[in-house]
């Protein structure tokens, strides 16, 4: 992982631009600074300070990102519409035609923002009519994770934005169309989600969700942010594993795959790293870490847990040797005794689905899926739920912005995939991080083993190795890295 500069100086000039555009609004801003004051004083970048308090109706906590905020928000002509007797004008005018943000999230590693725009709106976009509205996502951060990745850095220019955008990739990449820029010293992706085929009733194709990213992207303006303090390294920390071992917790290594269950029967990924340090995802053990699709019904047992996330589906996964994969791990709660019924306990539909981390929830109403977005100063990460009900978690606003707390209940093990019993009651769990590429899944085979450690409070026993590991490196806030070579080092 590592932490970029942002160039403030260029930051502040383009600001001074895109406001002397409007002569009667330009007034009200102060560029002067006190130039002896360090960067990150807020003192010495006074038009960032006010443009943040005017910002901040709109976007709660815009102040809070150490990098520049790029929206689709024309600041200085809303004002212009306000001092001109329009009392609340209507956002949507001066966004490009998006409405007003879904989802704002700003913290220590940056920003994060979800805008949409509904069927049918703006000229010059797709002519046939959504089911529903197509979003729009713009990530900007300090922080970068460095994937050993083939993709990376992959794309085309888009000749449309060439002039304002010089750097900028395009690509498609595991279900989404990429927009992959810096500018300031700093990564910015803006992605929608799209088929990479013909389109569907309720799906874009990726070519025809061009134009609305096009659409966006010229639109954007800085719309906030503040100097931090420079950061010229994130540290490591070394997390401890519980000493105690566990009398029947077992696992086979990262990567190792049912045998001919990979795409184009390839293998599966080993990673031994663990992402965060995170709580486990069921509220209770014993749970179980399997496939679900090639795993016979009738086998038996909890333990040995199996990695599975390089085994076969349509999804791209670039870090599977085959490009496709599953994108992360099916969870199953451990099955009932025989004899018991649908009412029992332990059935999955009872079994509590909890929040990892404190977080914020990225989600709209009747998705399926529910992503917490984790943002602080050491980590810009998010891990993604699927399969629970939708209705249940609209009912229980589980929805874009919703704070919550580690532990805290966000829904049940369902069966839900398109409609109910869509597939198994189980709980899919993925972990994605931001890169210059933008959100990348990565395997949370190893994330998900410390978690249910730290959830029985005993070590668990890797088949196949002797000793299991006595210690996991940890990069920021619980970045986790196996190291049985550097413990047996020291043993001898």
């Amino acid at each position: 992982m590592s932490a970029v500069r942002v160039e403030w100086r260029a930051v502040l000039d383009q600001l001074r631009s895109e406001i002397n555009s409007r002569p009667a609004i330009a007034q009200r801003f102060t560029f002067a600074g006190q130039r002896r004051l360090p960067a990150w004083d807020p003192r010495a970048t006074p038009a960032l300070v006010q443009l943040n308090a005017i910002n901040s109706a709109m976007f709660a906590g815009i102040g809070r990102s150490p990098v520049p905020v790029l929206l689709p928000f024309d600041t200085a002509a809303y004002l212009e519409a306000e001092a001109g007797g329009t009392r609340h004008p209507a956002v949507s005018r001066h966004q490009a035609g998006f409405r007003p943000v879904d989802l704002f999230h700003a913290g220590p590693s940056g920003y994060d923002a979800v805008f949409s725009l509904d069927p049918g709106a703006g000229d010059g976009l797709p002519s046939r009519t959504f089911a529903r509205p197509v979003e729009v996502q713009i990530t900007g951060s300090i922080l970068v994770y460095d994937l050993a990745d083939p993709l990376s850095g992959k794309g085309e220019p888009v000749k449309a934005l060439v002039s304002q955008f010089p750097d900028m990739r395009r690509f498609i990449r595991e279900g989404y169309v990429r927009y992959a820029f810096t500018r300031f010293g700093v990564p910015y992706v803006v992605s929608i989600q799209c088929l990479d085929s013909a389109p569907r009733a309720r799906r874009l194709a990726c070519r025809e969700a061009y134009p609305i990213a096009e659409r966006f992207l010229k639109a954007l303006r800085i719309s906030g942010g503040q100097p931090a303090r420079p950061r010229f390294d994130v540290p490591s920390e070394v997390a401890e594993r519980p000493v105690t071992l566990s009398s029947d917790f077992t696992y086979r290594p990262s990567g190792d795959i049912i045998a001919n269950s990979g795409a184009r029967r390839r293998g599966g990924h080993a990673d031994l790293i663990a992402y965060s340090q995170i709580r486990f995802p069921l509220e209770k053990a014993p749970a179980r870490v399997s496939s679900q699709q090639f795993t016979k019904r009738k086998s038996g047992g909890v333990y040995p847990w199996r990695d599975n996330f390089c085994e076969a589906r349509s999804f791209q996964v670039g870090q599977c040797v085959a490009g496709f994969g599953h994108q992360g791990q099916d969870i199953r709660p451990a099955p009932c005794p025989p004899n018991s019924s649908a009412d029992n306990a332990c059935h999955p539909r009872k079994q509590a689905v909890v929040a990892v981390r404190d977080g914020v929830v990225i989600r709209s109403l009747k998705q399926q899926a529910a992503t917490l977005q984790i943002n602080t100063g050491n980590e810009h990460i998010r891990f993604r739920y699927m399969h629970m009900n939708p209705s249940a978690m609209d009912a229980d606003g589980i929805l874009n912005g919703r704070r919550v707390a580690e532990g805290e209940k966000i829904g049940v093990v369902s069966n839900y995939l398109d409609f109910p019993n869509g597939t198994s009651y189980h709980l899919h769990f993925d972990v994605q991080v931001f890169t210059r590429d933008g959100w990348i899944w990565v395997n949370p085979y190893t994330t998900l083993i410390v978690s249910y450690e730290r959830l029985i409070r005993s070590r668990g026993h890797e088949i196949g190795t002797e000793p299991p590991a006595a210690v996991a490196h940890a990069l920021p806030k619980g970045v986790l890295r196996h190291v049985a070579r550097r413990a047996e080092g020291r043993a001898n």
